[in-house]
């Protein structure tokens, strides 16, 4: 009896903690609200000289080059503590993007132009690059279909979730309070990667 016992709590202990793993840690009332309409770039700031962003049955298009510069999309609106949700896409070429937190800080997508090798999820932090590396992304990653990405920002902590799985927690020093939301396009990569369903809840 005691080993039944014994073995039924380690069973509840072990899904419990594979629960929190999988499953982000949603409070009650969490009412994610699109800030990508699908039809355009209403609620973004989005370059005069636009070359970058293009809109698309409910698709935002990213497309660089080259010889083309970078460009950050920005929300008009800024953020404190907040939970963003997106589908994010890979095209062609060597991806390199990212969702920027209330300014530089950054959740990478793709492949670090410095390390060049694949860094979605991992933290880039100016000054300091990649203090650390997302767990278990690769065998995550969805090279031809839609990945799903979850960041939570809280004060200066920030933790991502890739396709349902808690992939990342960092506390960041040098972080910012209050800021925009961003959607980064690096300069001068022949790539495309598309991004949908983008959602924010504020904390």
């Amino acid at each position: 009896m005691k080993k039944r016992l014994l073995y039924s709590s380690f069973l509840l202990l072990t899904l419990t903690a594979t629960a929190l793993t999988l499953t982000p840690n949603v409070s009650a009332g969490e009412n994610l609200a699109p800030i990508f309409n699908g039809k355009d770039l209403t609620g973004w700031k989005a370059p005069e000289d636009n070359i970058w962003w293009l809109v698309e049955d409910g698709v935002l298009q990213v497309r660089g080059g080259p010889e083309q510069q970078g460009s950050i999309l920005w929300t008009e609106k800024e953020y404190e503590d907040f939970v963003v949700e997106l589908e994010f896409k890979f095209g062609e070429g060597v991806i390199d993007s990212g969702v920027h937190v209330r300014g530089d800080d950054q959740i990478q997508i793709g492949i670090s132009g410095s390390l060049k090798r694949d860094m979605t999820g991992s933290p880039y932090i100016p000054g300091k690059g990649y203090p650390v590396e997302a767990e278990g992304v690769k065998e995550l990653l969805k090279m031809e279909d839609w990945n799903h990405m979850r960041i939570e920002a809280k004060g200066m902590e920030y933790v991502c979730w890739l396709n349902g799985k808690k992939v990342m927690s960092y506390t960041s020093d040098t972080g910012k309070s209050k800021g925009p939301i961003g959607i980064q396009l690096h300069a001068k990569r022949d790539m495309s990667i598309d991004f949908r369903n983008i959602k924010v809840a504020e904390r």
